[in-house]
């Protein structure tokens, strides 16, 4: 099938680069900015961001339409089932990154590092936004997983 040659690869790769940045930032990127004092924190989270936006989001949403699009073409049903779910896992990923993880980093975007709030302390966003990245994480991971598992099924 055309389709799956052309769609399967680009959901491997796309979702594989997705789950890779991910977990960079989660061995990495989150232990690095938790260490941080505050002012470094700041500078350091705003150069990190910019850097993995918009190449994440476009990841995941070519993984993301890939997947919708070879649960429709697909066949058996049962390797259709497993592309939704797959897609289903980076819409889960998708809606803790905008709901979650963008609003604090769009926050941290506007922090001047030398003119801090003063309940800074209690606005300090890192434990949360570590614990929300480990979450989309998983769910990339979970995604990856299932549509490595569904290739092997597909190349017996």
């Amino acid at each position: 099938m055309d389709a799956l040659r052309i769609l399967l690869p680009i959901a491997l790769l796309g979702n594989g680069l997705a789950a890779g940045g991910l977990m960079i930032a989660v061995l990495g990127g989150a232990p690095l900015l938790l260490s941080l004092p505050t002012e470094r924190y700041i500078a350091t989270h705003q150069f990190m961001v910019t850097r993995f936006d918009p190449f994440m989001p476009a990841c995941m949403v070519a993984a993301l339409l890939c997947d919708i699009a070879l649960a429709v073409v697909v066949h058996p049903a049962s390797n259709a089932v497993l592309f939704g779910l797959g897609a289903l896992l980076l819409v889960g990923a998708m809606a803790v990154s905008l709901l979650k993880n963008v609003p604090i980093n769009r926050w941290i975007a506007t922090v001047d590092p030398q003119a801090l709030p003063a309940n800074w302390a209690e606005l300090d966003p890192r434990v949360r936004w570590s614990a929300w990245n480990r979450v989309r994480t998983a769910l990339v991971l979970a995604a990856l997983a299932v549509l490595v598992v569904n290739t092997g099924l597909l190349l017996n």
